[in-house]
């Protein structure tokens, strides 16, 4: 069981034919992705051959869904030409689009997000500016490595990519049902909430690590959350304890001011409910160990 993306999950690449797009589309179905097909309206008809599987391109992504059945899509597409890709892939209505690209503009990402909503969000988008989501041992849209961790019973929400895979790595011997890497942008698609949301209705994620950094209200909103609706165990960790206020540090939302968005005043928030939080990765891994040992 995992939450969103599945075995079952017919994946599309659209940017498939360019350099990341093919060779993150190659990482995937080494992992064992099914991946169905790209779009590329240009190369439309062609079909690309990754290591003895051929893919088919498709004009746009309503035609990959008609012939493929295709119900996610992971894109890499250029910052200028990803607003188009998003409103595409609403249009089409697919379930899951995947924003691998960095760089959007927040005015094009706000767009997107609220054209979706206008459209009743029958689409989940997850990022801009994200590693993607992966559910070890199922399937992996996007750029998360597959073969640092298993599958298992602890659900991962972060903020950040490369936390992400230490996190996953750290808790390799237990494993993940499903881990969502959301993006650091000042507005995304799929937010912690969300994905809390999931992994409380998911009944094979028996515990959820929830990683965010400073910047913003998102973990403080999530802290409020998970106090109102969350039943399982939740493990914080939130990057930043040592930034500088005032100086925007990695993430384009990773700014603080004042004493709003620092990593003090999420962490107390977060206690404040249950949640332990460490002031490491590894102690924040060390925590989950023990909650998992305990259960």
């Amino acid at each position: 069981m995992a939450i969103w993306l599945t075995k079952d999950s017919k994946v599309i690449v659209q940017g498939m034919t360019g350099s990341e797009g093919s060779k993150h589309t190659r990482r995937m179905l080494a992992a064992g992705t099914n991946v169905v097909g790209g779009v590329n309206p240009r190369k439309a008809g062609q079909s690309v051959d990754f290591d003895g599987t051929a893919l088919p391109v498709f004009a746009s992504v309503a035609d990959a869904m008609k012939e493929t059945g295709a119900d996610v899509t992971v894109i890499f597409v250029p910052p200028q030409f990803t607003k188009g890709a998003v409103i595409e892939a609403i249009d089409a209505g697919i379930e899951l689009a995947v924003v691998i690209t960095e760089g959007v503009p927040v005015h094009d990402t706000a767009a997107f997000w609220a054209y979706n909503v206008a459209k009743g969000e029958r689409t989940r988008i997850i990022g801009p500016n994200c590693p993607g989501i992966a559910s070890p041992g199922a399937s992996n849209a996007g750029i998360i490595p597959a073969d640092i961790t298993g599958s298992g019973r602890i659900g991962l929400v972060s903020k950040s990519g490369t936390l992400t895979y230490q996190m996953m790595y750290e808790l390799r011997d237990i494993g993940f049902s499903t881990c969502v890497g959301i993006g650091g942008d000042p507005i995304i698609g799929t937010t912690h909430i969300d994905a809390l949301a999931a992994f409380e209705a998911d009944p094979d994620t028996d515990a959820i690590v929830m990683i965010g950094e400073i910047g913003g209200d998102a973990e403080e909103r999530a802290a409020e959350f998970i106090k109102a609706n969350v039943t399982k165990p939740v493990v914080g960790y939130i990057a930043g304890f040592t930034a500088p206020p005032g100086k925007t540090m990695g993430h384009a939302g990773a700014i603080i001011s004042g004493s709003a968005g620092t990593a003090d005043a999420k962490k107390a928030a977060l206690e404040a409910v249950g949640v332990k939080v460490g002031k490491t990765p590894t102690e924040t891994a060390r925590l989950m160990r023990e909650i998992m040992s305990a259960s």
